[in-house]
This record gives structure tokens, sequence and C-alpha cells, in this order.
């Protein structure tokens, strides 16, 4: 999911806590992935389907906005010639408008379609972290960290079952292959190359 693994790292940097033991114990360490374990839960596949909802309304605004431009573009450069110049420089400042407008609503969609994200995926992120963390105390681990940052350990240190098991999913039945990565499952509406010809006309005219 877009922007899913920014979100994680800040949840690794911030809500990932030590568990303290007394000194006369010994110091057992945990690891899991976040991103693997978001994605094995059936919330998962909501925020994506949500996310491309949100995303395709988007696209289909920017859509409209952009064939109404075009549509008053072929217009204008049909009549510029036989236009007069009051009327002539009105329009292209409607047009000036209008490609501003579009260029203001995509970085508007952007922000919105990072938002719409960030408000599905915290409530599961924070229920991940909630998980863990009930299960290094259940299991005696003083630390759990995350596997992006391990470079070995024993296959009994990954408590990604256990906190599936937790969240009530059933981890026999999950993608074991752990992620590298997440792959995006929506993007912003695709930026459109808008040129304002009016100011090449304007040149003409002169």
């Amino acid at each position: 999911m877009n922007k899913i693994k920014t979100l994680v790292v800040a949840f690794l940097l911030i809500s990932f806590a030590s568990f303290a033991q007394t000194s006369d114990k010994p110091i057992k360490i945990g690891y899991t992935n976040v991103e693997y374990i978001l994605l094995q839960m059936p919330e998962s596949k909501q925020i994506e389907s949500q996310l491309k909802d949100h995303s395709t309304q988007l696209e289909n605004q920017l859509k409209n906005k952009y064939s109404d431009y075009e549509a008053k573009m072929q217009a204008y450069e049909k009549g510029a010639a036989t236009m007069d110049k009051v009327v002539r420089e009105d329009k292209e400042k409607e047009l000036m408008n209008l490609n501003n407008s579009i260029q203001e609503f995509q970085r508007s969609a952007q922000v919105s379609l990072q938002q719409k994200e960030k408000s599905l995926v915290d409530p599961v992120i924070t229920k991940i972290d909630k998980a863990i963390k009930e299960v290094a105390k259940e299991n005696g681990y003083t630390y759990v960290i995350s596997n992006q940052a391990l470079l070995a350990g024993p296959e009994d240190g990954d408590i990604s079952p256990l906190v599936l098991k937790k969240l009530g999913v059933d981890p026999t039945k999950v993608n074991t292959q752990q992620p590298a990565a997440v792959k995006p499952a929506a993007t912003a509406p695709a930026k459109t190359t808008t040129t304002t010809k009016s100011s090449k006309n304007t040149k003409k005219k002169n």
C-alpha cells in the first residue's frame, strides 16, 4: 500500500517499546515484520479497496477538469484570429486560470490520498502494536525488533506467527514469505502535462 512503508518505519522508531525485566533474568530478543503482518490481515484488502476507490474518484475529477480545459483551448485556437483584443485576452486569462486549477487539484489530490491512506492504516498499525506488546509480555521477550534490521537470528526468535494468532489470523494459512517492501495498492492521479498555449498566441498577435 502506498506510503505504508513510511508509516511502518515511523511506527518502528516510535512505538516499538522494550519490555524491561529484572536484572537477574536473561535478555530475550524477538523479531517480527509489521508490513508482513499487516498484509496478512483482512483489513489489508479493505484498505486497498478503499484507496483504489478514492484514487479513482480523484482521477475522474481530474479528467473532467482537463477535458473542460482542452475543449476551451480548442475553441480559443479556432476563433482567436477573429476575436476582439479584449475578448481574446479574457479567453487567455480563463485558460490560464483553468490550467492553474488543474495543477492545484493535482497537488491537493496527492495530499488527499496520503491523508486517506494514513487514516486507514494508522488504526491497524495501532492494533498490531498492541498485539506485539502483548505477545512479548506473555512470552518473556525483553525486546522486539524489526527483522528488516536483523542480520542474523534464530528461527524461534520470529514472533510473527504468535502476533498473527493474537490478531485472529491463522499463521498456517498465510504467505510465509516475508516481503522486503510493500507493493503500492493505489496511486495518486497521474499528473497531466498541461501547456498553456495562450502565451504563444499572445506572442503571435504581437
